[in-house]
């Protein structure tokens, strides 16, 4: 394969939102890049991402922050419910935008892939071309991607690609891998003939052993995401919304609603893994693992994507020297995916007692201390790139928080 000369050459393995970010801060940065992605196309298979203040800043650098902000649709109160509808903890937009310096935007992931592919060079991108890890490369020869077509050289290999990534079983071969988190999910995106933005309040519903979100988007669609605990591999014996009327018909409103305005074919079902047992690093020789690949954790913080957006950044900067990309957002990625851990066993807890009692403190701490459940997120939510511009409101004063890198 003939590929462009005299500019460095980074191949990112994986078209994803994780990789397309590195591919636009690398390519920002003066490299040549090379996106591959084995699939037809770069639509997306999943359905909506949550980016928080963190990520936002991390997309500022390539100068799409402000443009996705400007997605945001939830805008008054939103929290946690029990399945009967009472409030167990409250909390509102502004408090967010207040407390991380920026708002909590819910898009569908093709919006946020669709505006990431069109910053980078039309040849940028191929797709339908499997590839394979066939060097790692090292200080004195570059790294060796195989291809249909044949091998590309590269200064640089950005693995992006998932959960299951074949370049992370290569480079470390050893390591154990994904696990099962115990509990599968349910997501839909659709439109709910009542519900809009400003009808609907974005809540997270916990029961026994199950939970429930509603989001609205600012499209006018509604993002539900629905999960439990059951063994992995399973299926509705019908169909998946079927499945959700069983599990889920009988709580408040607006699940009802939702359930019944989606049809079986909107309905994504995915059993949950993740890495349990962190990597030794996130780099070997010219080959740098990003998102998924190297940190996959429980979707309970609403962080994984969030994280490899942060990773893609934080690399492009480190570029040059992949162990300081490593000591940079190991520590970081394993204490959020350890907190998502925990954060699943409180909101997955299935037993009548633990779950009464969990739904009193929460009530009671929440009551006692407003804002209770944002404060998780600190050291989270707040952190920064490590390159400007940083475009918050909090940055724009001049006093931005401190990095965490």
């Amino acid at each position: 394969m003939a590929q462009q000369r005299g500019r460095a050459h980074a191949v990112i393995v994986g078209g994803g939102i994780g990789g397309l970010t590195a591919a636009v801060a690398l390519h920002t940065s003066g490299w040549h890049v090379t996106v591959l992605e084995r699939a037809r196309s770069l639509e997306p298979v999943g359905a909506a991402i949550s980016l928080a203040p963190n990520s936002l800043r991390a997309l500022d650098v390539i100068g799409l922050g402000e443009e996705i902000r400007g997605l945001a649709a939830w805008q008054g109160d939103g929290g946690v419910r029990t399945p009967s509808g009472r409030w167990l903890s409250r909390a509102h937009a502004a408090a967010v935008a207040e407390r991380f310096g920026g708002p909590l935007v819910l898009l569908h992931r093709s919006a946020l892939i669709d505006r990431l592919a069109a910053r980078l060079p039309e040849d940028a991108v191929r797709v339908s071309v499997p590839a394979t890890l066939a060097d790692p490369g090292g200080p004195d020869r570059p790294a060796r991607v195989g291809t249909p077509d044949g091998e590309l050289e590269a200064d640089l290999v950005v693995a992006a690609d998932g959960i299951h990534s074949a370049v992370r079983r290569v480079l470390f071969p050893g390591h154990p891998g994904p696990v099962y988190a115990g509990f599968t999910t349910w997501r839909v995106v659709i439109p709910v003939p009542g519900l809009h933005p400003g009808t609907v309040a974005s809540h997270e519903t916990w029961g026994r052993g199950r939970i429930w979100g509603t989001h609205p988007l600012k499209d006018g669609r509604v993002y539900a995401y629905a999960a439990a605990m059951t063994p992995a591999g399973g299926h509705a014996p019908d169909d998946e919304q079927a499945g959700l009327v069983r599990r889920f018909g009988t709580w408040h409103d607006p699940i009802p609603q939702v359930i019944a305005a989606a049809r079986p074919e909107d309905v994504l079902r995915h059993d949950v893994h993740h890495i349990a047992e962190p990597l030794p690093a996130f780099h070997r020789g010219r080959v740098a693992l990003l998102g998924d690949a190297a940190h996959a954790m429980p979707p309970t913080l609403g962080q994984g994507g969030n994280q490899a957006v942060e990773d893609a950044i934080v690399l492009a900067a480190h570029s040059g020297d992949l162990a300081a990309y490593s000591a940079a957002r190991l520590p970081r990625t394993t204490e959020i995916a350890r907190k998502a851990v925990g954060a699943a066993r409180l909101t997955m807890m299935s037993g009548r007692v633990g779950t009464a009692v969990r739904d009193a403190m929460v009530a009671a701490l929440s009551k006692a201390a407003p804002g209770l459940l944002l404060r998780s997120f600190d050291g989270i939510a707040d952190w920064c790139p490590p390159q400007p511009p940083y475009a918050s409101d909090e940055a724009r004063a001049g006093t931005p928080r401190k990095p965490y890198e």
